[in-house]
C-alpha cells in the first residue's frame, strides 16, 4: 500500500514546484516591466533643459592657407646725396606724397656750375687751336705739292691735328662728366610714394659717405604683404596655380578684429625652404588706396587656393571632442538628444566643414551641452537660438579668418 502511494506523492510535489517556479518568474518580470514603466515616467517627468540647437547647412566654402603676415612698402628707397656740399633747401614736407621726379633737395651748385664753365672754356681754346692747326695742315699739304715744303713739316702738322683733336673729345668728356656733377646738386624723388622724417636739415654740409640719407620714400599703392607657410603647403600651392589661370587671391585680415582690409593676389611663391623654421616664404601685392594696409603692419593673411565647393557646415561651437574624436549632440524627433560622431575637415571663421557624420538640416546642439547626456529631454532656448542664427549667417556672409586647411571640403553623409 506504502508503494504504492509513493510514486503519486512524488508527482504532485514536482508540480507543486512547477507551479511555484513559474509563479515566481511571472512575478518576477511583472515587476521588472513595471519597473521600467516607472523609470520612464520618471525620465518623462525629469524637467527638459533648455539648449539654443542649429541646423545643419551646406554651403560654397573656399579652401584657404592662413599664415601671418608683415606689410611691406612695394618699393622702398633710401635717398641719399652723390656729392659733397651744402643743403641749400628741401623741397618735401614729412609724409607728403611725392611723385617720380618730384625735387625732393637742392645742394649748392655754384662750385660745380664753375667747373663746368672752366672746361667749357678750355675746350673752346683747344677747337680753336684745331679750327687753326687744320687750315695749317691745308697749307702745308699745297706746299709739298709745290716741293715747297718737307715731308716732314707736313707729317708734323697732321700729328698736331690730331693731337687737338683728341683734346677736344676730352674737352667734351669733362663737360659731360661736369654737367652729370652738377645734375646731382638737384634731387628728384626716384619712385612715386610717401616720403618719411627728414633727417637732414637745409644748411647742413651733406656727403655721399652719410649713412642715413636725406629722407626714405616707400611706396604704398600698391603695397606687399609677406608672409609665411608650412612647407607641406608647397605642393598643394605649385598645383593650385598649375591650374588657375589667375594669380591667387590673397586677403589680407586685421590681427585684432579679423576684420578684412584687402583683397590682391600672389605674386611670389619662394623658390627655397627655411631650413631652420620649415617654412615659405610668399608675397602677395595688394591695391591700397585708403591705405588700410600701412608698412611694418602685422596682419592674418588668407591664401585661397581653389574656387567654392559645397560643403555641409556648422557653427565650431557646437562640435565636441572625446577621446574617440570629434561629435555633436544631435536632436530627435521626440526632442532627446543623442551623440553623434563626425569628421571636421577643417575650421574656418568659426565655421566647422564636415566630410562625414551629418546631413542637411539636421539639428544639431550649439550651446548647452555641457548639461546634456544621451537621452536628454531639450527644450530650445528661443532667445539665444535667434541671437545664434544671426551670428552663424554673419559668420557665413564673412570671408573666413583662420582656416589651417589641409583638405578641400567634402558633402557629408549620416550613418
Amino acid at each position: 500500500m506504502t508503494t504504492s502511494l509513493t510514486p503519486k506523492r512524488s508527482t504532485l510535489l514536482i508540480s507543486a514546484a512547477v507551479l511555484i517556479a513559474i509563479g515566481g518568474g511571472a512575478w518576477s518580470l511583472f515587476h521588472r516591466a513595471d519597473a521600467v514603466a516607472a523609470s520612464k515616467e520618471q525620465a518623462q517627468q525629469a524637467p527638459s533643459i533648455s539648449v539654443t540647437t542649429v541646423q545643419v547647412q551646406e554651403r560654397d566654402i573656399p579652401l584657404y592657407l592662413s599664415g601671418v603676415g608683415t606689410v611691406t612698402a612695394n618699393a622702398s628707397v633710401v635717398v641719399k646725396v652723390r656729392i659733397d656740399g651744402q643743403l641749400d633747401k628741401v623741397g618735401f614736407t614729412e609724409g607728403q606724397d611725392v611723385k617720380a621726379g618730384q625735387l625732393l633737395a637742392q645742394i649748392d651748385p655754384r662750385a660745380l656750375q664753375a667747373q663746368l664753365a672752366q672746361v667749357q672754356a678750355q675746350q673752346a681754346r683747344d677747337q680753336a687751336q684745331l679750327t687753326n692747326a687744320k687750315i695749317d695742315l691745308q697749307r702745308y699739304t699745297t706746299l709739298r705739292q709745290q716741293d715747297a715744303a718737307t715731308q716732314q713739316q707736313l707729317d708734323t702738322q697732321k700729328a698736331l691735328v690730331a693731337q687737338l683733336e683728341a683734346a677736344v673729345k676730352t674737352d667734351e668728356a669733362q663737360i659731360s662728366y661736369a654737367k652729370v656733377q652738377l645734375g646731382y646738386t638737384t634731387i628728384n624723388a626716384p619712385i612715386s610714394g610717401r616720403v618719411g622724417a627728414r633727417l637732414v636739415d637745409p644748411g647742413n654740409i651733406v656727403h655721399a659717405s652719410d649713412a642715413n640719407g636725406l629722407v626714405i620714400i616707400n611706396q604704398i599703392d600698391p603695397i606687399t604683404v609677406q608672409f609665411t607657410l608650412p612647407e607641406e603647403a608647397v605642393p598643394a600651392i605649385n598645383r593650385a596655380q598649375l591650374s588657375s589661370h589667375k594669380p591667387l587671391k590673397v586677403t589680407a585680415y586685421a590681427r585684432t578684429s579679423n576684420e578684412p582690409l584687402a583683397t590682391g593676389t600672389l605674386i611670389l611663391l619662394n623658390n627655397q625652404i627655411d631650413t631652420t623654421s620649415g617654412t615659405v616664404q610668399l608675397k602677395a601685392r595688394f591695391t591700397n588706396q585708403q591705405h588700410t594696409l600701412w608698412p611694418g603692419q602685422y596682419v592674418n593673411v588668407n591664401l585661397q587656393m581653389d574656387d567654392h565647393a559645397p560643403a555641409l557646415t556648422l557653427p565650431a561651437a557646437a562640435i565636441q571632442r572625446n577621446q574617440q574624436g570629434t561629435y555633436v549632440y544631435i536632436v530627435k524627433a521626440d526632442e532627446t538628444v543623442a551623440i553623434q560622431p563626425v569628421k571636421v575637415t577643417r575650421i574656418q571663421d568659426a565655421i566647422a566643414v564636415l566630410s562625414q557624420g551629418l546631413e542637411v538640416n539636421q539639428r544639431v546642439v550649439l550651446d548647452g551641452q555641457y548639461k546634456l547626456k544621451p537621452g536628454s529631454h531639450v527644450i530650445e532656448n528661443k532667445a539665444a537660438a535667434n541671437g545664434a542664427g544671426a551670428s552663424a549667417a554673419s559668420a557665413a556672409s564673412a570671408a573666413p579668418a583662420n582656416a589651417p586647411a589641409n583638405a578641400p571640403a567634402a558633402k557629408g553623409s549620416a550613418k
